[in-house]
């Protein structure tokens, strides 16, 4: 005989097993002060998960460089790696393995002069604005040792940089009390003119900051053109201005599309680079690399050496504990794809970023800005000066479909120009850049018609249900049969009284 044995659940148990049947989804949430008593596990999940979904879809994030795809292998890796602290070196000698491997991977792909049994010098960082703020270092020291040595003031230092630098460039420069001598950008000429550039380098300037990948255009700075200008500015002068390259975008880019171009330590004025890890380096965000040409670069006395995690630790940082994961994901991405993995990507990227182009050309609406060459993107404006506003409702109604991209206004002296830009990564395909393309074309309809006062047409999707998809349990899957545009139609109806009113 089965004997069944029924449990009373209080009040508190039961509201606790269901958490849509608790109080927890109406009461009010304790926002910016600590709640007095604790929830459950489950509805404390459920309640900041349900929250999280009105936030936009990171593969739809347009407006991004950041990676917001890896393969599964590598998620596993780093929730292995999330309870590791990477500033207990001695602790992790592993973890801290792994991050040298990357460093001297990375620097043998920038030509950095090291044999095959030297190691390089560099570090890894939580992207590249720490990247930059420690290479800005680095040569703000080294600039006041010479100066100081030569009995020469050290007091006003300046960095020359073009007016298309990333947000992070006057962070240093504000920070770090160093005057930001920017070239101004003008009509055609996106990026940071070589020989205006070297034209404002004085004796008080640190370094040359080139980009290989503008934030703006996505376009490579001529960095060798760039060294040879200041090469022979620094024979006439006795000077020794040396160049930085922020390869934040484009540094996991040019060694696999564009091998021949000469803009990393081969060029012999290039003293460090910094590349974004979590850019087209292929790994989640939170890991940035900076690499020196070698140690005489890196002034020793920048570097701290700490003993009481249980070993002697040369450490060169702007933050000490950070997590490992990133750094775990970045040598998975290296072992994984290898030379030909990366180069593979990087096409498949341009390819889509061709695929973009071609169909704004198509629409005859746009002027493409950027350049073939560079990081894959596409930066556009409207071909019309009459539609310059334009840009900013058609961001406006981009997000309507789900997509991000950012609309903004050129630096000083291009401020009249709006400028559209839609940033390719390794998870933005060919069937999404065709389903992007056709929700621009939407997009312009709707937007014409209200300019025109007119009514706006709504889309009719017939949408077929079949039977559910492989892997995805009992859910039917959908597939769009017909989709068409229907025009709002304005009736007249007869009112009591003979009055007529109107109705769409």
């Amino acid at each position: 005989m089965v004997l069944t044995h029924v449990h009373d659940l209080d009040d508190a148990a039961a509201a606790s097993a269901v958490v849509f049947a608790s109080r927890y989804v109406q009461d009010p949430l304790p926002r910016y002060e600590l709640g007095e008593k604790s929830i459950s596990k489950e509805a404390a999940y459920q309640i900041i998960h349900d929250e999280l979904l009105l936030d936009s879809s990171p593969r739809l994030n347009l407006a991004s460089f950041v990676t917001t795809w890896m393969e599964p292998e590598c998620d596993k890796l780093i929730l292995e790696g999330i309870n590791k602290n990477y500033a207990d070196m001695d602790e992790y000698p592993v973890t801290t393995e792994l991050q040298n491997r990357c460093v001297n991977i990375i620097a043998r792909l920038f030509h950095a002069p090291v044999d095959a049994s030297e190691k390089a010098v560099g570090v890894g960082t939580v992207g590249s604005s720490e990247a930059i703020m420690l290479a800005g270092l680095a040569f703000k020291r080294r600039w006041q040792n010479r100066r100081k040595a030569a009995g020469k003031p050290c007091d006003r230092p300046n960095i020359v940089t073009g007016a298309n630098v990333q947000v992070c460039w006057e962070k240093f420069a504000r920070y770090f009390e160093v005057e930001l001598k920017e070239v101004k950008l003008r009509e055609g000429c996106y990026v940071m003119d070589p020989d205006e550039a070297v034209r404002m380098v004085d004796e008080n300037t640190i370094c040359v900051a080139a980009i290989l990948g503008s934030t703006l255009t996505g376009e490579f700075e001529d960095v060798k053109r760039l060294n040879d200008l200041l090469a022979a500015k620094n024979k006439r002068t006795g000077w020794d201005t040396p160049i930085h390259v922020d390869a934040a975008s484009g540094g996991f880019i040019a060694p696999f599309l564009y091998p021949e171009l000469e803009w990393d330590f081969r060029l012999p004025l290039v003293k460090s680079i910094n590349v974004s890890g979590h850019k087209y380096g292929l790994v989640y965000a939170g890991v940035g690399w900076v690499i020196w040409r070698n140690k005489e670069e890196l002034p020793e006395d920048l570097i701290f050496h700490i003993n009481y995690l249980g070993a002697d630790q040369p450490t060169f940082t702007l933050n000490f504990s950070k997590g490992s994961s990133q750094i775990i994901a970045q040598y998975y991405q290296l072992l994984r794809l290898g030379f030909e993995g990366y180069r593979n990507v990087m096409e498949n990227c341009m390819e889509s970023a061709q695929t973009l182009r071609e169909g704004l050309e198509r629409m005859g609406r746009f002027t493409i800005i950027s350049k073939e060459q560079g990081v894959p993107l596409v930066a556009f404006t409207f071909k019309s000066k009459d539609e310059t506003s334009l840009a900013f409702k058609l961001s406006s109604e981009l997000r309507r479909f789900g997509w991000i991209v950012p609309a903004y206004t050129m630096p000083a002296d291009l401020e009249h120009m709006a400028v559209l830009r839609v940033v390719v990564r390794e998870d933005f395909g060919r069937p999404l850049a065709e389903r992007f393309l056709s929700h621009v074309r939407m997009a312009l309809e709707e937007l014409d018609h209200l300019a025109k006062g007119g009514p706006v047409p709504r889309m009719r999707v017939t949408i077929e249900l079949g039977p559910p998809a492989r892997g995805s349990g009992e859910e039917a899957s959908a597939r769009v049969v017909k989709r068409e545009a229907v025009v709002p139609v304005h009736r007249s109806v007869s009112l009591a009284g003979g009055k007529t009113k109107g109705v769409c």
